[in-house]
């Protein structure tokens, strides 16, 4: 899909035109946490079947999105992760957007991402804890989210 189709579908979006106006922070909240997931999922430099599995669920459960929807935004968060080059841009709509739960949540969710292969690499648990720090999850908060991620597995 071509930028200016791109553009087009967001303007259409601020417009209502093409289709009833779509909620535009929730869109922009979940390209956000998709795009910031999608480089968990392949910051250890290769993609993995069950980090894939464990990014759709934990999109389709927290955004309640599915099928079409589903496919359209791991499209674009994939665009946007490839065309990015830092975290902030990810993080600071997340900050943005959601309260301290919020972001505590995202941050589990990470955690769930890059331990969902078994294998933590040093570059997803610093990943993790460059997100954090961007996101205003204290050290303490972290290592609770991520003890509590390794108990369920």
């Amino acid at each position: 899909m071509s930028i200016w189709t791109k553009f087009k579908q967001f303007a259409d979006r601020l417009t209502g035109h093409g289709h009833r106006a779509l909620n535009l922070r929730e869109d922009e909240l979940r390209l956000a946490a998709a795009a910031l997931l999608i480089h968990a999922a392949l910051v250890d430099g290769h993609k993995d079947a069950e980090e894939s599995r464990k990014l759709k669920a934990l999109l389709q459960k927290r955004f309640a999105i599915d099928g079409a929807e589903l496919i359209a935004t791991l499209g674009e968060a994939e665009d946007w992760e490839k065309q990015s080059v830092d975290l902030y841009g990810f993080t600071s709509v997340l900050t943005r957007e959601l309260d301290q739960d919020g972001r505590k949540r995202i941050v589990e969710m990470l955690w769930e991402i890059v331990l969902a292969d078994g294998v933590l690499h040093e570059f997803e648990s610093n990943l993790v804890w460059r997100a954090s720090e961007l996101l205003g999850v204290s050290a303490r908060d972290r290592v609770a989210l991520r003890k509590a991620v390794e108990s369920r597995l």
